[in-house]
């Protein structure tokens, strides 16, 4: 009877943690919807918009720039410690571009911008939320979604492409500069090999991957920002929960976009 009624307790349990992760998904999804929908209706608040875009795309340039050269470095070292073993270190280059145009550009140019911007849009806005400004908005008449949401969803989803295209040139610069200097590669030859590997298709589908990322990074961090309640605690803990929850979403849409584009 004892078991029995243990067993019972977790079923309810697990039931809720069901319940509550539906109910979860259902209002972020609405919140994303609403805030695409007041992209398009005026009005549309430009400052607040272009201020968003120099933050995420230009602030966000020195991170992003660092993180790309050196990981396109790392790739290479790597890349030949591996294939001298089997005399094809001449396919270095191939392998730099294209993680790096296909993988590494989005996916380390994303979580750098979730852990400095979705960060920030979280702690903004929370702080908005529990000091009553958001409030004060709608006594002035001001949508919320509008003034806080939007614009940031759409800066964010424009500024990231930007910020991994100059990503993608960085990580093949960092692979070739270590490849000539380092591993004594001809410059002809890498460069040669770099272009015959790439195609117009993978930067392409970075970049599709970069507006995704930058969406939802945007996306998590208003979210979180907009709900969080309970004073500095609870800003800290949507700061929190923003960045946790958008380097999670980058992960899983970079594995399903992969699925997608390159599954055969």
């Amino acid at each position: 009877m004892q078991i029995s009624k243990k067993f019972f307790i977790w079923i309810a349990l697990f039931g809720r943690l069901v319940i509550s992760g539906i109910e979860e998904a259902g209002a972020l999804a609405l919140f994303g919807i609403r805030g695409i929908i007041n992209i398009f209706y005026p009005p549309f608040y430009w400052r607040i918009f272009l201020k968003s875009l120099i933050n995420i795309g230009y602030l966000s340039l020195p991170v992003v720039a660092l993180t790309a050269l050196f990981s396109g470095g790392v790739i290479a070292l790597q890349s030949y410690t591996g294939m001298a073993q089997y005399h094809v270190s001449s396919a270095i280059a191939s392998i730099v571009v294209l993680a790096v145009t296909r993988e590494l550009g989005p996916v380390l140019a994303g979580l750098m911008v979730a852990g400095r911007v979705g960060a920030a849009m979280a702690a903004e806005i929370g702080t908005m939320r529990v000091t009553d400004q958001i409030d004060a908005l709608k006594t002035l008449s001001t949508n919320p979604m509008k003034y806080l949401v939007a614009p940031r969803l759409l800066a964010s989803t424009l500024a990231l492409p930007f910020l991994v295209l100059i990503a993608d040139i960085l990580g093949v610069m960092g692979g070739f500069t270590v490849s000539i200097i380092k591993l004594g590669f001809s410059s002809q030859g890498y460069i040669a090999s770099t272009i015959n590997a790439i195609k117009p298709i993978d930067i392409t589908i970075g970049l599709v991957k970069a507006a995704v990322f930058g969406f939802l990074i945007a996306l998590m961090g208003c979210y979180h920002g907009y709900r969080s309640r309970g004073g500095a605690q609870g800003v800290g803990a949507a700061t929190t929960s923003a960045v946790v929850a958008a380097s999670i979403l980058l992960l899983v849409f970079d594995y399903l976009l992969t699925d997608i584009f390159f599954a055969k």
